[in-house]
Protein backbone atom coordinates (compact mmCIF):
# COMPACT_ATOMS: atom_id res chain seq x y z
CA UNK A 1 0.00 0.00 0.00
CA UNK A 2 1.14 3.87 -0.76
CA UNK A 3 -0.40 6.99 -1.99
CA UNK A 4 -1.33 8.05 1.64
CA UNK A 5 -2.91 9.41 3.23
CA UNK A 6 -4.99 8.10 0.26
CA UNK A 7 -4.95 4.62 -0.05
CA UNK A 8 -3.57 2.80 -3.04
CA UNK A 9 -3.44 -0.88 -3.27
CA UNK A 10 -1.30 -3.28 -5.66
CA UNK A 11 -1.55 -6.70 -5.32
CA UNK A 12 -0.15 -7.71 -9.42
CA UNK A 13 -2.65 -9.65 -11.10
CA UNK A 14 -3.63 -11.04 -7.77
CA UNK A 15 -6.08 -8.46 -7.26
CA UNK A 16 -8.05 -6.55 -10.09
CA UNK A 17 -11.23 -5.52 -9.07
CA UNK A 18 -12.28 -1.94 -7.44
CA UNK A 19 -15.37 -0.57 -5.67
CA UNK A 20 -17.52 1.19 -7.67
CA UNK A 21 -17.23 4.61 -8.20
CA UNK A 22 -13.53 4.39 -6.29
CA UNK A 23 -9.47 3.57 -6.72
CA UNK A 24 -9.70 0.94 -3.53
CA UNK A 25 -9.39 -2.56 -4.38
CA UNK A 26 -11.92 -5.26 -3.80
CA UNK A 27 -10.26 -8.17 -3.09
CA UNK A 28 -12.60 -11.06 -2.10
CA UNK A 29 -10.23 -13.47 -3.03
CA UNK A 30 -7.17 -12.74 -1.25
CA UNK A 31 -9.44 -12.68 1.86
CA UNK A 32 -10.21 -15.89 1.42
CA UNK A 33 -6.61 -16.99 1.51
CA UNK A 34 -5.96 -14.75 4.61
CA UNK A 35 -8.62 -16.90 6.50
CA UNK A 36 -6.52 -19.88 5.28
CA UNK A 37 -3.34 -18.33 6.32
CA UNK A 38 -4.73 -17.48 9.88
CA UNK A 39 -6.55 -20.65 10.12
CA UNK A 40 -2.40 -22.55 9.46
CA UNK A 41 -1.35 -20.50 12.46
CA UNK A 42 0.38 -17.46 10.34
CA UNK A 43 0.28 -14.04 10.89
CA UNK A 44 -0.86 -11.67 7.68
CA UNK A 45 0.12 -8.16 7.82
CA UNK A 46 0.11 -5.24 5.10
CA UNK A 47 2.86 -3.23 3.64
CA UNK A 48 3.28 0.24 3.59
CA UNK A 49 5.39 2.35 1.34
CA UNK A 50 8.19 0.78 -1.18
CA UNK A 51 10.61 1.78 -3.68
CA UNK A 52 8.16 3.61 -5.76
CA UNK A 53 5.56 5.51 -5.62
CA UNK A 54 4.73 9.32 -3.79
CA UNK A 55 3.40 9.16 -0.13
CA UNK A 56 3.71 10.25 3.33
CA UNK A 57 2.52 12.88 5.49
CA UNK A 58 2.51 16.15 6.29
CA UNK A 59 1.84 16.52 9.84
CA UNK A 60 1.03 13.96 13.03
CA UNK A 61 -2.45 14.87 13.00
CA UNK A 62 -2.60 13.11 9.26
CA UNK A 63 -0.57 9.94 10.56
CA UNK A 64 -2.94 9.50 13.23
CA UNK A 65 -6.06 10.03 10.98
CA UNK A 66 -4.30 7.51 8.54
CA UNK A 67 -4.37 5.53 11.14
CA UNK A 68 -8.05 5.36 11.93
CA UNK A 69 -8.46 4.87 8.14
CA UNK A 70 -5.90 1.73 8.25
CA UNK A 71 -7.66 0.26 11.54
CA UNK A 72 -11.59 0.75 9.90
CA UNK A 73 -10.50 -0.58 6.38
CA UNK A 74 -8.19 -3.41 7.55
CA UNK A 75 -8.83 -4.55 11.17
CA UNK A 76 -11.35 -4.66 13.78
CA UNK A 77 -13.13 -1.15 12.59
CA UNK A 78 -16.04 -0.25 10.32
CA UNK A 79 -16.31 0.69 6.67
CA UNK A 80 -18.16 0.03 3.62
CA UNK A 81 -15.02 -0.41 1.97
CA UNK A 82 -13.22 -3.08 3.34
CA UNK A 83 -10.71 -4.48 0.53
CA UNK A 84 -10.60 -7.94 2.39
CA UNK A 85 -14.40 -7.68 3.40
CA UNK A 86 -14.80 -9.68 6.90
CA UNK A 87 -11.11 -10.49 6.83
CA UNK A 88 -9.23 -8.85 9.68
CA UNK A 89 -5.51 -8.56 9.40
CA UNK A 90 -2.66 -9.20 12.13
CA UNK A 91 -0.63 -6.33 11.52
CA UNK A 92 0.94 -3.37 9.89
CA UNK A 93 4.88 -3.28 8.00
CA UNK A 94 6.42 0.26 7.37
CA UNK A 95 8.55 -0.37 4.42
CA UNK A 96 9.27 3.15 4.38
CA UNK A 97 12.12 4.53 1.34
CA UNK A 98 11.04 8.00 0.78
CA UNK A 99 9.54 10.75 1.61
CA UNK A 100 9.94 12.56 5.29
CA UNK A 101 9.88 11.14 8.32
CA UNK A 102 6.50 12.99 9.60
CA UNK A 103 4.02 11.38 10.86
CA UNK A 104 5.10 8.02 11.34
CA UNK A 105 5.02 7.52 14.99
CA UNK A 106 1.93 9.56 15.03
CA UNK A 107 0.38 6.77 13.03
CA UNK A 108 2.40 3.79 14.84
CA UNK A 109 0.41 5.62 19.08
CA UNK A 110 -3.18 6.03 17.14
CA UNK A 111 -2.76 2.31 15.31
CA UNK A 112 -1.86 0.93 19.10
CA UNK A 113 -4.26 2.99 20.21
CA UNK A 114 -6.89 0.73 18.38
CA UNK A 115 -5.14 -2.47 18.35
CA UNK A 116 -5.83 -1.93 23.14
CA UNK A 117 -9.32 -2.08 22.33
CA UNK A 118 -9.08 -5.77 20.99
CA UNK A 119 -7.00 -7.15 23.42
CA UNK A 120 -8.15 -10.67 22.52
CA UNK A 121 -6.34 -10.61 20.11
CA UNK A 122 -2.37 -9.94 18.86
CA UNK A 123 -1.80 -7.44 16.53
CA UNK A 124 1.82 -6.35 15.41
CA UNK A 125 3.55 -3.20 13.76
CA UNK A 126 6.95 -4.40 12.11
CA UNK A 127 9.15 -1.96 9.77
CA UNK A 128 11.82 -2.63 7.02
CA UNK A 129 14.52 -0.40 7.04
CA UNK A 130 17.80 -0.27 5.26
CA UNK A 131 20.01 -1.26 6.82
CA UNK A 132 22.59 2.04 6.63
CA UNK A 133 22.28 3.34 10.50
CA UNK A 134 20.10 5.03 11.18
CA UNK A 135 17.77 4.37 8.65
CA UNK A 136 17.04 8.04 6.70
CA UNK A 137 13.35 7.60 6.57
CA UNK A 138 12.20 5.68 9.66
CA UNK A 139 15.40 6.74 11.89
CA UNK A 140 13.53 8.68 14.31
CA UNK A 141 10.51 6.44 14.72
CA UNK A 142 12.02 3.26 15.01
CA UNK A 143 13.48 5.06 18.56
CA UNK A 144 10.13 7.18 19.63
CA UNK A 145 7.65 4.72 18.41
CA UNK A 146 7.11 0.33 20.01
CA UNK A 147 8.15 -1.69 16.93
CA UNK A 148 7.39 -6.06 17.26
CA UNK A 149 9.90 -6.50 14.51
CA UNK A 150 12.38 -5.32 12.00
CA UNK A 151 12.90 -6.93 8.86
CA UNK A 152 16.91 -4.90 8.14
CA UNK A 153 17.39 -5.13 4.39
CA UNK A 154 20.71 -5.93 4.63
CA UNK A 155 21.28 -5.99 0.68
CA UNK A 156 21.19 -3.65 -2.25
CA UNK A 157 23.84 -1.23 0.28
CA UNK A 158 27.16 -1.02 1.38
CA UNK A 159 26.13 -2.98 4.19
CA UNK A 160 24.35 -5.83 2.90
CA UNK A 161 25.10 -9.37 3.92
CA UNK A 162 27.57 -10.34 1.11
CA UNK A 163 30.09 -7.41 2.19
CA UNK A 164 31.00 -9.74 5.57
CA UNK A 165 33.10 -9.10 7.39
CA UNK A 166 33.54 -5.74 5.68
CA UNK A 167 30.97 -2.99 6.35
CA UNK A 168 28.51 -5.61 7.45
CA UNK A 169 26.53 -3.77 10.31
CA UNK A 170 24.03 -5.82 12.42
CA UNK A 171 26.12 -4.50 15.43
CA UNK A 172 24.91 -1.54 15.04
CA UNK A 173 20.98 -2.96 14.87
CA UNK A 174 21.84 -5.24 17.71
CA UNK A 175 23.19 -2.25 19.62
CA UNK A 176 19.81 -0.78 18.66
CA UNK A 177 17.24 -3.60 19.27
CA UNK A 178 19.13 -3.85 22.64
CA UNK A 179 19.99 -0.11 24.29
CA UNK A 180 17.87 2.34 21.91
CA UNK A 181 14.11 0.46 21.18
CA UNK A 182 11.68 1.38 23.08
CA UNK A 183 10.69 -2.13 23.38
CA UNK A 184 13.74 -3.98 24.30
CA UNK A 185 12.49 -7.10 23.24
CA UNK A 186 12.06 -6.35 19.77
CA UNK A 187 12.99 -8.74 17.07
CA UNK A 188 15.26 -8.55 14.85
CA UNK A 189 15.16 -10.32 11.42
CA UNK A 190 18.21 -10.55 8.85
CA UNK A 191 16.94 -9.63 5.43
CA UNK A 192 18.67 -10.52 2.53
CA UNK A 193 18.05 -10.84 -1.22
CA UNK A 194 17.71 -14.17 -2.82
CA UNK A 195 20.42 -15.07 -5.38
CA UNK A 196 20.91 -18.31 -7.18
CA UNK A 197 24.83 -18.01 -7.98
CA UNK A 198 26.35 -20.67 -5.73
CA UNK A 199 29.81 -18.37 -4.51
CA UNK A 200 26.93 -15.42 -3.09
CA UNK A 201 25.14 -18.18 -1.52
CA UNK A 202 28.01 -19.43 -0.23
CA UNK A 203 29.43 -16.22 1.34
CA UNK A 204 25.96 -15.49 3.12
CA UNK A 205 25.51 -18.71 4.47
CA UNK A 206 29.17 -18.23 6.17
CA UNK A 207 28.18 -14.75 7.52
CA UNK A 208 24.67 -16.28 8.79
CA UNK A 209 26.61 -18.25 10.83
CA UNK A 210 29.21 -16.23 11.92
CA UNK A 211 26.35 -13.54 12.97
CA UNK A 212 23.87 -16.20 14.75
CA UNK A 213 26.38 -18.43 16.09
CA UNK A 214 27.42 -15.80 19.64
CA UNK A 215 23.68 -15.17 19.78
CA UNK A 216 22.75 -18.71 20.23
CA UNK A 217 20.76 -18.66 23.53
CA UNK A 218 19.49 -15.27 23.87
CA UNK A 219 16.11 -14.34 23.94
CA UNK A 220 16.07 -12.30 21.19
CA UNK A 221 15.28 -13.65 17.75
CA UNK A 222 17.65 -13.63 14.70
CA UNK A 223 16.34 -14.95 11.60
CA UNK A 224 17.18 -14.88 7.85
CA UNK A 225 14.31 -13.48 5.88
CA UNK A 226 15.06 -13.94 2.06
Amino acid sequence: MDGFPNILLNFANACEDYFEGTGILHCPKIAQDIKYCQSKGKAVVLSMGGASGAYGFSSNKEGADFADVVWNMFFKGESDKRPFDNAVLDGIDLDIEGGAPTGYSAFIKRLRAHYATDPDNKYYIAAAPQCPFPDAYLGSTLNNAWFDMVFVQFYNNYCGVNTYPGWFNFKDWDNWAKNESKNKDVKVFIGRAHNAQNQLRDVISKAMHCVLEPVTGKERMLKTHA
